[in-house]
């Protein structure tokens, strides 16, 4: 069973109850209507983070979500397409104490539907297999989960800038683990793949995929870094919330959300600002992201096949001076940078022997 911690800061100027009710009101009610699949997406990631966390929901909290609750049958069957994130917002509900059973109304729908059998990306499947298997809906995918961890134990794959792919990687676990509930039992290629996949995070200064990247360690039974951690806790100080001031363009609310997710299973102080009614605009503070700037002094340094040792100065003379204290940070932050850098590096040529 996952741990479960106070969702919020006890240090907060609002009390959880408070903070809780704000924050759902706000995502429920005063950033996006309901056919927006934005709201779809936020709301759904916000209750997720609640329910897997465990937090303590008041009753009124949850209240801006009833109409929603309410009405999800009709909306499932117009907007079919989304029928993950209506599942899962309905599930969430009620695990965190909404009365009622249309989630189990809506998974038998679901099934008798066939509607998981559009989906084509494995990802997509297993996150439909986790949410039908909540109210005992099987999905059969033979291969499913070999086949994701196969995705995975390919640690080349993230030892390079791709984000969709590391995303996919934080998801897999996510999805394997039942979010920190049972051991996903990766290979240690697999969790190769999170350590290469949390160095580019780090040196590229993203907050949002390396809060993801421990929190799948953590599901996985291991301890992140500690320069990791340390680093997106202090950026989830630096969160701005403003009143009344979303104008419908994207934000940093998901930064927001995984980061402050982090935080509550790092057993560190989550949620620190005081959230404001309406329509709350969340902004971060960006930090200086070296990959660029390392990836051109790595191509410039040729095709031949040296290993970090060899070429570490004559990059870090590259570099100005905060980029090379990121490039050191990163470097001290775990036993693998070597082996990562080889595959960062790329050397040699398409076709050569």
């Amino acid at each position: 069973m996952a741990q479960i911690i106070p969702f919020f800061s006890p240090a907060a100027r609002q009390s959880r109850a408070a903070a809780q009710a704000a924050l759902i009101g706000s995502f429920a009610t005063q950033r996006r209507t309901q056919e927006d699949v934005f709201w779809l997406k936020e709301n759904a990631e916000l209750l997720n983070i609640l329910e897997c966390t465990g937090a303590d929901v008041a009753a009124e909290a949850l209240a801006p979500l009833q109409g929603f609750y309410d009405g999800a049958a009709r909306h499932i069957s117009f907007f079919r397409q989304y029928y993950r994130f209506i599942l899962s917002i309905c599930l969430d509900l009620e695990d965190l104490g909404l009365p009622g059973g249309t989630g189990a109304q809506l998974a038998a729908w679901i099934q008798a539907e066939g509607l998981a059998q559009a989906e084509l990306s494995d990802l997509q499947r297993a996150e439909a297999r986790r949410l039908l298997a909540r109210r005992g809906e099987v999905l059969a995918d033979d291969g499913l989960d070999d086949r994701l961890r196969a995705f995975i134990s390919r640690p080349e794959t993230f030892a390079i800038p791709n984000k969709k792919a590391a995303y996919e990687l934080t998801h897999i676990v996510f999805y394997l683990s039942e979010y920190g509930r049972r051991d996903p039992q990766l290979p240690q290629a697999a969790l190769t793949s999170l350590e290469f996949a949390g160095l580019v995070a780090f040196l590229d200064q993203n907050a949002d995929l390396l809060a993801e990247i421990c929190i799948a360690l953590r599901y996985a039974g291991q301890q992140p870094p500690a320069a990791w951690e340390s680093w997106v806790d202090r950026q989830v100080s630096a969160f701005t919330l403003s009143e009344r001031e979303f104008s419908g363009l994207h934000d940093s609310y998901h930064e927001y959300f995984v980061a402050n997710w982090l935080m509550i299973l790092s057993g560190r102080p989550a949620f620190r600002q005081a959230v404001p009614s309406g329509g709350v605009h969340v902004s971060a503070v960006r930090g200086g992201s070296i990959l660029r700037s390392l990836s051109e002094a790595v191509f410039e340094a040729g095709t031949g096949r040296p290993g970090w040792g060899a070429v570490k100065a004559r990059i870090e003379a590259m570099l100005n001076e905060e980029e090379h204290g990121l490039l050191s940070a990163a470097e001290r932050s775990c036993a693998g940078f070597a082996s990562f850098f080889e595959g960062f590096a790329r050397a040699g040529s398409a076709g050569a022997a």
